[in-house]
């Protein structure tokens, strides 16, 4: 009965989730379509992978949740573009291929994020399937303006719908431990 009710909350959550919607958008297209495709949306609730649920045992404060009262994604100023561009290059620079991986530049991007200030709810790691069929870890940051993508594998920062990656899951706005399928895109 407790894993019913468990579930329960777990499908309401990502039910309440889904049903966000941005404030910017492209201009002549009607709002749904705009949230849809600048927004990743989230699908059913899932698994985190393992890799994740070991880093939260290993790291219990980087997985807690952070109470959220009000707020979705944020707004993308020229002082939070900044922020991001300096933390990718410096994450990216700072941690060798020999010495981590791609978990490692992910999570260490969002403690950086988090230390400057960032929301968590607008900080999420996201599984990805490369062309190769190697499953990735990047960090995708929720904006008014669309959800971008901190990768390792590039300097540059883009929207999550123009990234050649096959989206598998990502981490639940509300709550880090929560993890929902990506609907409506893969490559």
């Amino acid at each position: 009965m407790r894993r019913i009710s468990t579930l329960a909350a777990i499908a309401a959550a990502v039910t309440i989730a889904g049903f966000q919607h941005a404030d910017a958008g492209l201009l002549g297209m009607p709002m749904g379509l705009q949230s849809a495709i600048q927004h990743i949306k989230f699908e059913r609730p899932t698994l985190a992978p393992m890799a994740y649920t070991e880093f939260c045992l290993r790291y219990e404060d980087e997985c807690r949740s952070r109470m959220t009262f009000r707020g979705g994604p944020v707004r993308l100023t020229e002082e939070r573009m900044a922020d991001l561009k300096e933390v990718n290059r410096a994450v990216n620079g700072d941690i060798s291929p020999d010495r981590g991986d791609c978990n490692d530049y992910a999570v260490t991007k969002r403690h950086e994020l988090l230390d400057r200030g960032w929301p968590a709810r607008a900080l999420l790691l996201s599984e990805v399937v490369v062309s190769d069929g190697e499953h990735h870890l990047v960090l995708v940051v929720r904006t008014k303006s669309g959800d971008l993508v901190l990768d390792n594998l590039t300097s540059q920062i883009r929207p999550w719908s123009r990234v050649p990656y096959r989206w598998v899951r990502v981490q639940m706005p509300n709550n880090a431990r929560l993890w929902a399928t990506v609907a409506g895109r893969g490559v």
